[in-house]
């Protein structure tokens, strides 16, 4: 099983905002209406669909994820050919933007062969470069398979 980690957090994200935004008119002319009227049924009805509607997203895109997950898993077999298949595929499923130091000090893969994976899979579109190393800073990548599905 695979979970977002965000500022070392583990939490269930559920954002009803997007509906909110996308049905701006509807949602102001709720608010209007409960103010001037005290009729709270209509806004609990948008509400609710709010909420079902975000749901319903929420359980595409974790259906999404799952798939690729195991899809990925079956490429990174023929791919990567490692006796690391599964650290790795948890790893950048658990933090898909990461630093290279933090990839070697959790799966606890030799550093000169975390090196190579990562080249294998950049050179192989599944890891996108998006720091440079400077200095005592590690490069910074992104699992960008997983980032597509979201970025909703």
């Amino acid at each position: 099983m695979f979970v977002f980690r965000s500022y070392n957090q583990t939490q269930p994200h559920f954002y009803i905002s997007g509906y909110f935004e996308e049905n701006k008119d509807e949602y102001i002319e709720q608010m209007r209406n409960v103010s001037q009227t005290n009729d709270w049924n209509k806004w609990i009805q948008f509400f609710l669909n709010a909420v079902e509607s975000q749901a319903i997203l929420n359980l595409e895109i974790a259906e999404s994820i799952k798939n690729l997950y195991e899809t990925t898993k079956a490429e990174f077999s023929d791919l990567l050919s490692s006796k690391w298949n599964m650290e790795i595929l948890d790893f950048i499923f658990t933090y898909p933007v990461f630093r290279n130091n933090k990839f070697v000090s959790t799966t606890k893969i030799p550093n000169a062969t975390a090196v190579l994976i990562i080249r294998k899979l950049v050179d192989n579109g599944y890891l996108v470069l998006r720091e440079e190393a400077a200095g005592r800073r590690a490069a910074m990548y992104s699992f960008e398979p997983l980032m597509r599905l979201v970025r909703v």
